[in-house]
């Protein structure tokens, strides 16, 4: 089962993830959500549209916009809408 884990924490862990160019879209329902606080920062996808991003904050140690997802994507990412996946040091096991 695929789960998400930074800094001694388990961020996200769920059998019901969604695969997109090799990253884990975890399911809204699967987040802790105590470790994520809500990012002003957006990125642009040509196809999947505009990405929102969390913090993820463990042990008072802050880890800027590791996570996103896409509140509003476009129809061909339309899989993925809400759900949430990570980058920068989180580590996704199988």
């Amino acid at each position: 089962m695929p789960k998400a884990t930074w800094n001694g924490a388990v961020l996200a862990e769920s059998k019901d993830c969604v695969v997109v160019e090799g990253n884990q879209y975890f399911p809204p329902e699967a987040l802790n959500r105590e470790y994520f606080k809500e990012s002003s920062y957006h990125t642009t996808c040509p196809w999947k549209g505009v990405a929102s991003y969390y913090s993820v904050v463990v042990d008072g140690k802050e880890n800027k916009d590791a996570a996103w997802y896409y509140p509003t994507p476009k129809d061909a990412a339309k899989q993925i809408q809400g759900r949430v996946a990570f980058w920068r040091g989180v580590k996704v096991e199988l």
